[in-house]
């Protein structure tokens, strides 16, 4: 199985590095020389870590072969994944993002959209539900609000407090004003 590790960001210097978006809580396990990544799209890959630092809080890689800074420029927006073993089903500790994506979002038995990805942020993480308009709704992925997660049924379900799903779609969440009329 294929786990997503990192995105790449935007070109760092002129020897060829890159920052990246960490989307593991290993990165010193993940991130080391010789370690090979499959990359999406695959024309972009595979790559060969050549180094790993850190500048402040955002993670900087090189890769083997890439060169100059004209080259990672290529790779901007290129996904990072590693091969894993398969994991253990009944591991309870959390769930990766490609788990999450294409499950209906419920709330008791009412479907109330699909979960679209997941954002994990450094305090807590958030599920992006899209509702049948398309809008994308921010959900706390926090136990009191989403109380399960049911891949084998492939469902989400959700007890959002009163406004949830008002105070968090995307059009709130960009300053758009809401038609009170």
């Amino acid at each position: 199985m294929q786990l997503q590790v990192a995105r790449i960001g935007k070109p760092h210097g002129i020897r060829g590095e890159v920052t990246v978006q960490v989307l593991t809580d290993a990165p010193a396990d993940r991130f080391v020389p010789g370690t090979e990544f499959v990359v999406e799209p695959a024309s972009a890959g595979p790559l060969t870590v050549e180094s790993a630092r850190w500048n402040k809080d955002i993670l900087l890689l090189a890769f083997e072969q890439i060169e100059t800074r004209n080259q990672a420029e290529t790779l901007r927006g290129a996904k990072l994944f590693i091969e894993t073993e398969e994991l253990d089903e009944d591991d309870d500790e959390g769930w990766y993002e490609h788990e999450l994506v294409g499950l209906e979002a419920r709330v008791g038995s009412q479907v109330v959209g699909r979960v679209a990805a997941l954002h994990t942020m450094p305090v807590q993480d958030l599920l992006v539900v899209e509702d049948a308009d398309g809008k994308e709704i921010l959900i706390p992925f926090v136990e009191q609000i989403v109380p399960e997660v049911n891949i084998a049924e492939g469902f989400v379900l959700l007890t959002p407090p009163d406004g949830l799903f008002e105070i968090n779609t995307d059009e709130a969440a960009a300053g758009e004003p809401e038609d009170n009329a």
